[in-house]
């Protein structure tokens, strides 16, 4: 795996919006929280451009998203929210100058398409975290933008969790790969489906129902994506709604009852995904599991 360079005083970090649109007072806390962090700021008009619920419609989106992945005095792509939209543009997205000086690309939810794409065709590591859209001014000294900052940076990522009544400890590492299950669910059989062998799995979602779980989880068991893993990262299911007659499981128990099959270790309660607390993630990176009496601790 090609790990881009680590941020250092003085880089430059450009917002990006691939998906939904964005307004300039959204991103301002974001702007000072990099800008405290000892980083420059890029980006232009383009970022704030309106496509109906887009930030622009595809040529936008895809010329200006090119022009910083192209621009070698960019060290990192931060994406200012997710929503949808990725997918529409990144096959049109030329990633030559990125394979030769990669750069981070950093984000979730929708931005699943990136680190998919990028670590199944470039074998690149990418960032999954927070995104400007979440950056708050009276809380920007959180977990979620501390660790972001971390990893930007090359510290090294290690997170504490208690024991989960439906995990499955053990002791496991790999690179770690996945992000938002919706996402990875329509990415099947494309370009950018990544393979999963001998991989950690993460997965969070939000504003499902609990059927679309389980079908989204019937389908990537189908198609492979749970038969090798080395392990199964269950961060936030958030948010999740019911039918009239009830499903009778909660999203976690759906999860629980596919990796039954298996025999990998599998750990709930993983602090990412679409809430508050959302810890940075190296994905494409190595990832390490260790069970220490009723902690488990995560290290990438």
């Amino acid at each position: 795996m090609i790990v881009p360079d680590y941020l250092r005083q003085g880089d430059t970090v450009a917002i990006a919006a691939p998906a939904r649109k964005i307004s300039p007072a959204e991103i301002a806390p974001a702007m000072h929280l990099l800008e405290q962090n000892g980083f420059n700021v890029f980006y232009d008009e383009r970022l704030f451009a309106e496509c109906h619920q887009f930030a622009g419609d595809e040529a936008v989106r895809a010329g200006y998203i090119q022009e910083l992945l192209d621009n070698p005095d960019i060290r990192a792509v931060w994406c200012a929210r997710g929503g949808y939209g990725s997918a529409r543009i990144i096959d049109s997205l030329d990633f030559t100058a990125f394979q030769a000086r990669p750069k981070w690309i950093c984000g979730y939810s929708d931005v699943t398409v990136f680190h998919s794409h990028i670590q199944q065709n470039f074998n690149i590591a990418t960032l999954h975290a927070t995104m400007p859209v979440n950056v708050h001014e009276e809380a920007l000294d959180n977990a979620a933008n501390r660790s972001l900052i971390a990893a930007l940076r090359g510290e090294r990522l290690r997170y504490e969790l208690p024991q989960h009544p439906l995990s499955r400890p053990g002791n496991f590492e790999g690179i770690v790969t996945g992000g938002n299950l919706s996402m990875l669910y329509s990415l099947l059989a494309s370009p950018s489906d990544v393979n999963t062998d001998g991989k950690i799995l993460f997965i969070e979602d939000l504003d499902e129902y609990l059927y679309h779980i389980d079908r989204m989880m019937t389908s990537l068991e189908r198609a492979g994506k749970l038969r090798r893993l080395a392990g199964l990262l269950v961060g936030h299911l958030s948010d999740m709604h019911d039918n009239t007659i009830p499903y009778g499981k909660t999203a976690e128990e759906i999860v629980a009852e596919h990796a039954r099959h298996y025999d990998f270790p599998v750990i709930f309660g993983f602090p990412a995904g679409h809430e508050a607390d959302n810890r940075a993630i190296r994905m494409g990176c190595p990832l390490k599991c260790l069970c220490e009496g009723h902690s488990i601790i995560i290290e990438n």
